[in-house]
């Protein structure tokens, strides 16, 4: 699994101008099983994309920036910012990917030090019902943002060029259900619990934003397989087994044997 520092922003930046977006998202999001190291398969149910979570099991949320730039991620879980513990908005504090990282964010952050696993567990055990906001239990949400870069003028005039023609590519954001409201609690099985604490290094850095709108707002919804099951997707209770306990891999090293 993976286990790359990630550097903690603490500004909060002015709006500015919005640049165009890129076609694909900024940040790949996963959410991985810590205790039987497989990431989680998505289900897509009516516009919304499930995954499906067993109460009593770690996870992480894997994030992964698909550019050649900072980036700052956001995390919110239940509606909880994942770093500060407030109630999530995309101008709060997250983290930053240098570019090209991935990295897992496997707790509530109790300091630079250290967090508090994410879990799943019953509804009512959950972080954010008992802190009293039980309302958006079972999301788990990023909201990321590209970095404003300085510009820097020319030591000399620059000479006449001829006018470049702008791309015409439109901004595709990815905002999977950011308009959509998350089935009422009462529905909700499984939220993700305040856990034992683990060890989890990370610094500060500024970082400042390129617009005050995320450049990509991306939603994952979870439940217990059982209600996953109930509203008719095809998800495993436990994950997949192979014959002989040996999982098939595309490259499981060696070199060329004789034939038999």
């Amino acid at each position: 699994m993976f286990r790359i520092a990630m550097l903690l922003s603490i500004a909060l930046a002015a709006a500015t101008a919005c640049a165009p977006l890129s076609a694909g998202p900024l940040v790949r999001v996963d959410v991985v099983d810590r205790d039987s190291d497989w990431t989680l398969p998505r289900h897509r149910h009516r516009g919304d994309t499930w995954i499906a979570g067993r109460p009593g099991h770690h996870y992480a949320v894997r994030l992964t920036n698909t550019t050649g730039q900072r980036v700052l991620v956001v995390l919110s879980v239940d509606d909880v910012n994942a770093v500060t513990g407030q109630t999530a908005d995309p101008s709060q504090a997250g983290y930053v990917l240098a570019p090209w990282q991935t990295t897992e964010i496997i707790g509530w952050r109790k300091s630079l030090d250290d967090v508090a696993r994410f879990v799943f567990t019953d509804l009512p055990d959950s972080y954010a019902a008992r802190t009293g906001r039980p309302d958006h239990v079972g999301v788990i949400g990023v909201a990321a943002f590209r970095e404003r870069r300085a510009v820097r003028p020319p030591p000399y005039p620059a000479p006449p060029i001829a006018r470049a023609q702008r791309s015409s590519s439109a901004p595709a954001a990815e905002s999977a259900m950011a308009d959509r409201s998350p089935a009422p609690a009462a529905q909700q099985r499984i939220g993700t619990g305040h856990g034992s604490h683990e060890h989890s290094r990370v610094g500060r850095t500024s970082f400042v934003r390129a617009s005050g709108r995320p450049a990509q707002v991306t939603e994952l919804r979870y439940d217990a397989p059982q209600r996953l099951a109930a509203l008719g997707m095809p998800v495993y209770r436990d994950p997949p087994h192979y014959a002989g306990h040996v999982r098939p891999r595309a490259f499981p090293g060696g070199f060329v044997p004789d034939p038999r």
